[in-house]
């Protein structure tokens, strides 16, 4: 009897040790994508590379995860989600690695690629991992853990980054932001090799790779003039390329269209595209992100470069974003699947009302730490919305393709953010182009806002009226 009560315990431990290991790699992702904004204006100075070029250390690391998610999650059902775990823990803490030991751009823009590779390997497996090795009585409060662990991590990176890159730690500047991964990565490596158990595979349904690769391309064909097009004036294969990617999406969805027809797995279940209500969802979320993530790309810039802030200090503005989204998402989320049309028109309409005080003070000439109210309140609309609309569009997925709805979701959310840092990056840096005095600054940092501003507004309408459609209806 003791030696059974033993062997439990041990078990107990060993998947809660397994978790950290788990949460430790999730929140070393998380805190990279944050922390990196704030060191923009060291890396252009500490290895004097150019706004472009600035824009692809972001921009790359997004397009890589985004067409990574989810081949990668099919990937670790055939072969093995631990072991797919591992391999993206160890190639993230060996591209950082190459990160913060990059001698030039080139090197730098090349590992944050691989950097978004990585970590779509390993954050499919993550929760799929949890709802195998812990029990109905003990998932709920793993599952919750979840989200405590990516909130503090949302928190913590504009902190975190302000005070690595304020302190110049032996004279690194920027480099510590990314060396930091390799204690954190090789701690959660070691705990999953000790302490993951062994997954049987679920699958051996082989991933979509064609399809991947043609949605790479078409979102690449897309991305690619949007950043480069302003440096080199706008040449005709800027536009060709667009038209490229218009004519590589149709191939893309063609080719899902013929393997959902020969039964075979699909990057894009068609099933999905057919739900007018799941496509417009996803569209509302790409949308939504490519305005916040814009912002925040061009808010670190123009507080440190245009402004003269520290990056603590510009850390320290910017941080009452994520708490507010912690802080609404906690009270929101009692409320489950209730009045979510209301949920979202509301909170789109507080995020509207917070974007335009953000431009107010930015256009008007104010004190920048004013600016940290309304990032609060556009935590708090988002905090309240990101929830709501998660789970109405999810709501539309049936059993069988729950996980790749998700998987859809997050990865047009990744193309949304990537789209928006190129969109309001040529708009602030062509603004730029006369110079750069602190009255330049706020003029180029204003009208890059109008399009976050505009883009909720137009969201908020419609968000308004589908309230008022469901509560007619």
């Amino acid at each position: 009897m003791s030696l059974l009560f033993d062997g439990a315990t041990r078990e107990r431990r060993n998947r809660w040790a397994a978790l950290a290991a788990l949460y430790l790699a999730m929140f070393m992702n998380i805190l990279d994508v944050s922390v990196v904004n704030l060191a923009l204006p060291s890396i252009r100075q500490g290895l004097g590379a150019t706004d472009t070029q600035l824009e692809w250390v972001l921009v790359v690391y997004v397009l890589a995860f985004a067409a990574g998610l989810l081949p990668f999650g099919r990937f670790g059902d055939v072969v093995g989600r631990g072991r797919v775990f591992r391999w993206g823990v160890a190639g993230f803490t060996a591209s950082s690695l190459t990160c913060g030991l990059a001698p030039d751009i080139g090197t730098l823009i090349t590992a944050r690629a691989l950097q978004g590779l990585c970590a779509a390997m390993m954050v499919p497996q993550v929760l799929a991992i949890v709802h195998v090795i812990f029990p109905a009585e003990e998932k709920g409060k793993a599952i919750g853990l979840f989200g405590s662990i990516s909130a503090l991590g949302a928190v913590a990176g504009p902190l975190v980054g302000g005070v690595i890159v304020a302190a110049d730690i032996f004279g690194l500047g920027w480099r510590p932001i990314f060396l930091i991964n390799l204690p954190v990565g090789l701690i959660s490596l070691a705990g999953a090799l000790r302490f993951l158990p062994h997954i049987e595979n679920e699958s051996r349904v082989m991933p979509d790779w064609s399809g991947t690769f043609l949605f790479a391309l078409a979102v690449l064909a897309l991305v690619f003039p949007l950043v480069e097009g302003r440096q080199f004036g706008w040449p005709f294969w800027c536009f060709a390329l667009m038209g490229l990617s218009a004519v590589l999406a149709v191939l893309f969805y063609r080719l899902q269209v013929q393997k959902a027809r020969l039964g075979q797995a699909q990057l894009l279940p068609v099933l999905l595209t057919g739900d007018r209500v799941f496509v417009a969802g996803v569209a509302f979320v790409a949308l939504f992100f490519s305005g916040l993530a814009g912002m925040f790309f061009m808010m670190a810039l123009f507080l440190q470069a245009g402004l003269g802030l520290s990056p603590m200090t510009a850390g320290l503005i910017l941080a009452p974003h994520p708490v507010g989204v912690i802080l609404a998402s906690a009270m929101t989320g009692r409320l489950g699947t209730r009045f979510q049309a209301a949920r979202i028109s509301l909170a789109m309409l507080a995020v509207f009302c917070g974007l335009v005080v953000v431009r107010l003070l930015v256009s008007d000439g104010l004190s920048a730490s004013l600016l940290a109210l309304p990032f609060l309140i556009v935590g708090l609309g988002t905090g309240t919305m990101i929830p709501a609309l998660f789970q109405l569009v999810l709501s539309r997925v049936s059993g069988p393709d729950a996980g790749a709805g998700s998987g859809v979701l997050q990865a047009f959310q990744q193309i949304g953010m990537a789209l928006g840092i190129a969109v309001q990056g040529q708009i602030f840096f062509q603004v730029l182009a006369a110079g750069r005095s602190e009255a330049l600054y706020r003029d180029a940092a204003a009208a890059a806002l109008l399009y976050p501003a505009s883009s909720c507004f137009a969201l908020a309408v419609l968000a308004v009226g589908l309230a008022f459609k469901f509560r007619s209806g």
